[in-house]
């Protein structure tokens, strides 16, 4: 059992081998990238936790000193692919199973969860936030609700990612609506699904130029789209002509 938390890449990958979540080892490591430079003093929060994936990797690759905060209620809702409500019966397993993840991983005494949906905890977060990390809900009301929220808290060159872009209706919905053509987010670019962003004034050229190279994502959004209906249509195997592995869910 390990007890003593990753101190590099490789290792938080072994690390997370066997923890159930959806993360991709290029996810895995923009999340351990952006986690590395966050100075001692600064706070990295993650709305959507599930069973720890992901917090394992941002937690082993912070530096001492760094607050780090999972926000989950573990409540048996959006908890993965079509899994939005009616789970309750898996909330309690969820939540043991998280805590004994971190645990494993070395990293329980590193992370503070606050068991709140998240427009519950937004008062349970001081300011400010150096990274944000959202995979919370999918769906666009409360997408655009954590993107709107929880992004006011990030300071100044701070970095905000956003995972099942260009995959889920609802959060590309809600990317559009506010990060597309904003005048202080900075596209950087994206890992599969997940959208790296950062706190920057925007002059007018800029926030053009920053928004179509969103659109420009939108075509690799139709064809997850694509790939998911094939896979609920129990077409699976159709999704090779996309270059999917059918056995998984895009992301």
């Amino acid at each position: 059992m390990t007890t003593t938390p990753a101190s590099t890449f490789d290792e938080v990958q072994r690390a997370v081998a066997d923890v159930e979540g959806w993360m991709t080892p290029g996810q895995a490591r923009r999340l351990w990238t952006c986690a590395r430079v966050v100075p001692s003093g600064g706070q990295i929060v993650e709305i959507g936790s599930f069973r720890g994936r992901s917090m394992i990797v941002l937690a082993s690759a912070a530096e001492p000193g760094v607050a780090v905060v999972a926000i989950d209620p573990h409540a048996g809702n959006d908890r993965g692919p079509q899994e939005f409500e009616g789970y309750q019966d898996h909330a309690a397993q969820d939540h043991e199973v998280f805590n004994a993840n971190l645990a494993r991983a070395g990293v329980a005494d590193r992370v503070r969860h606050v068991r709140k949906f998240s427009g519950e905890a937004l008062a349970d977060v001081p300011d400010p936030i150096d990274l944000l990390y959202i995979d919370g809900a999918h769906r666009f009301g409360p997408a655009l609700d954590d993107i709107r929220r929880w992004s006011a808290k990030v300071r100044p060159g701070g970095d905000l990612l956003i995972h099942d872009s260009f995959s889920s209706i609802g959060v590309t919905a809600a990317l559009v609506v506010s990060l597309f053509f904003g005048a202080e987010w900075r596209y950087l670019g994206r890992s599969e699904s997940m959208t790296h962003y950062r706190r920057e004034p925007l002059t007018a050229p800029e926030r053009v130029r920053n928004g179509l190279r969103q659109v420009a994502q939108l075509p690799w959004f139709v064809r997850n789209v694509v790939i998911k209906a094939l896979i609920l249509a129990k077409l699976g195997p159709l999704t090779r002509a996309f270059g999917h592995d059918p056995a998984t869910w895009p992301h």
